[in-house]
């Protein structure tokens, strides 16, 4: 049960459905637009300001600091380059002294931050339905970071990755994907929810309060990605008030922007690449497959770029060791395991002629803990 590119069937609609729920999200919002690749609508990153407040800090001017307007933090739907959302985040951190911001941004957030795909999910009829609609489209409001779902057996695991390269405090931004997505959890089955166990790609705070408070459940830390597992059983949850009209009408205009044609292919692949790499089902095959095109396609595609499967995955391979290298302490045997390395020497040797260095001088200068 994993994510396809393919084209979302309408769900069935069921009887003795529960009269539909106020949706948050607009339907007859103005700006139905693509976001460019390495942007992301802000959303829920607009609780930035309230929770800079509830610091004692003066949000517009720390946003100021941070080359941004502050007026963009009015809307939800504005955008902002994802690199920026980083160099924010690392500002508030070090302005506020508090190492958990991304945390306490993201358990401010509710379903109508993610706008129309909000409103999709609201109103889908089983949390499944939703999950899968977050994975399918959640492009539409985030270019730099993939959600995967996969299910083995009757455990359940929703993941975020980012993909977007040399972003700062991406631990930060992790913690808040994952209290989001949980506040987003809540909605859907029930404000108790619970997962069974959270992981997170960042060495473990001093004070674990925070984590353990919000999320309920345990927390691993140094962990390959960000992700909430949880019981299968959850997906087939009915989602209460949901209604299969209004439903429908979201989906028809998230499949408006659907239909519009992607003109950065690189950054779709690199984003697929980013949720399936440390799964090892990533041949050229297998991606190819996904966007419903042969291999030779998919080369012809990249190559009409000036550039190649094989260099694309390389690069992915090295942001992903950057990113576990500077936000955690996992050891390099761990590190050239997840990355399909068949002994830490070839990660070694890879990570040097990826970046000229070897990778303990490169989290020693890039402030690995």
């Amino acid at each position: 049960m994993t994510m396809q590119l393919r084209q979302m069937p309408h769900p069935a609609s069921s009887a003795g459905r529960q009269p539909a729920a106020q949706s948050n999200a607009r339907l007859d919002h103005p700006r139905r637009v693509l976001i460019p690749a390495g942007a992301i609508r802000l959303g829920a990153a607009r609780e930035i300001v309230s929770v800079l407040a509830d610091l004692g800090a003066n949000p517009n001017r720390l946003i100021a600091e941070a080359g941004l307007d502050p007026w963009l933090f009015d809307d939800g739907n504005n955008t902002i380059p994802f690199a920026a959302l980083g160099r924010l985040i690392s500002l508030c951190v070090a302005r506020t002294s508090c190492p958990v911001f991304g945390l306490l941004v993201g358990q401010k957030a509710s379903l109508s931050a993610l706008g129309l795909l909000g409103g999709l999910m609201q109103h889908s009829p089983t949390v499944g339905d939703a999950l899968h609609s977050f994975v399918r489209h959640l492009h539409l409001q985030d270019r730099g970071a993939a959600p995967l779902l996969s299910v083995n057996g009757d455990v359940a695991v929703l993941s975020y990755a980012i993909y977007e390269p040399g972003i700062e405090s991406a631990e930060q931004i992790s913690d808040a994907a994952i209290a989001t997505i949980v506040k987003l959890m809540r909605a859907l089955c029930g404000p108790e929810w619970c997962p069974a166990e959270v992981l997170l790609p960042r060495s473990p705070p001093a004070d674990l309060t925070p984590y353990r408070r919000l999320f309920g459940a345990p927390v691993r830390f140094d962990e390959e990605t960000a992700a909430l597992v949880f019981p299968a059983r959850w997906l087939d949850h009915r989602i209460a008030g949901a209604d299969v009209v209004v439903h429908d009408l979201f989906f028809e205009r998230i499949a408006e922007l659907e239909a519009v044609p992607e003109v950065d292919f690189r950054d779709d692949l690199r984003r697929i690449l980013r949720s399936r790499l440390l799964r090892r089902n990533c041949s050229a095959e297998t991606i190819a497959d996904l966007f419903s095109m042969h291999r030779r396609t998919l080369n012809r595609r990249l190559s009409a770029e000036g550039t190649g499967f094989r260099t694309i995955v390389e690069e992915m391979r090295f942001e992903i060791a950057c990113q576990m290298l500077a936000g955690t302490k996992m050891p390099f045997v761990q590190i050239a395991a997840a990355l399909s390395f068949s002994e830490p020497s070839a990660f070694s040797r890879a990570f040097r002629r990826w970046s000229g260095q070897t990778p303990t001088a490169w989290r020693a200068e890039h402030g690995g803990p």
